[in-house]
């Protein structure tokens, strides 16, 4: 009964019946032989069910599971990072030197320049106050000159 207490009537359906189609008979072929090594044959394997029934079938392997990669001891990343760091303390090296060089070369040349400017110098020095030099010196009296109306007076 329903919640509303009417009584069930069941409903009668047409009832379809589908007849299957018969195929028509295949010219039946032998199927080909391949020759089969005899150790390649599976065994056969029957299994007795609880209710009495027999399966008989291929025994199958089990799947085995693929082999997984060994991973490494240390990750690739620690190495390229342990690889960037010695080659950064290999430039830093290089710089450091170079750097020395640079300030060595430096010192060099404001040494020699210092040494050049010395003994120009010198040499000018040595040329202004030597007395050895000339003994018939020229003296020239320079008179006043008057200039008037655009002409020279001398």
């Amino acid at each position: 009964m329903y919640p509303d207490h009417t009584p069930h009537v069941p409903v009668q359906r047409a009832v379809e019946v589908h007849q299957p189609t018969p195929f028509p008979p295949a010219i039946a072929t032998p199927a080909p032989v391949v020759p089969v090594q005899p150790g390649s044959v599976p065994a056969v394997a029957s299994i007795v069910l609880p209710d009495g029934r027999v399966v008989t079938g291929y025994a199958i392997d089990a799947a085995r599971p693929e082999p997984v990669a060994v991973k490494p001891v240390v990750s690739r990343t620690a190495v390229n990072v342990a690889l960037g760091g010695v080659g950064f303390l290999a430039v830093c090296g290089g710089l450091i030197l170079l750097t020395s060089v640079i300030a060595a070369l430096t010192t060099l040349i404001t040494q020699l320049i210092i040494l050049a400017a010395v003994i120009f110098g010198g040499w000018i020095a040595v040329q202004l106050f030597s007395t050895s030099g000339h003994q018939g010196d020229t003296t020239v009296n320079i008179r006043r000159a008057v200039i008037k109306r655009n002409h020279f007076h001398g």
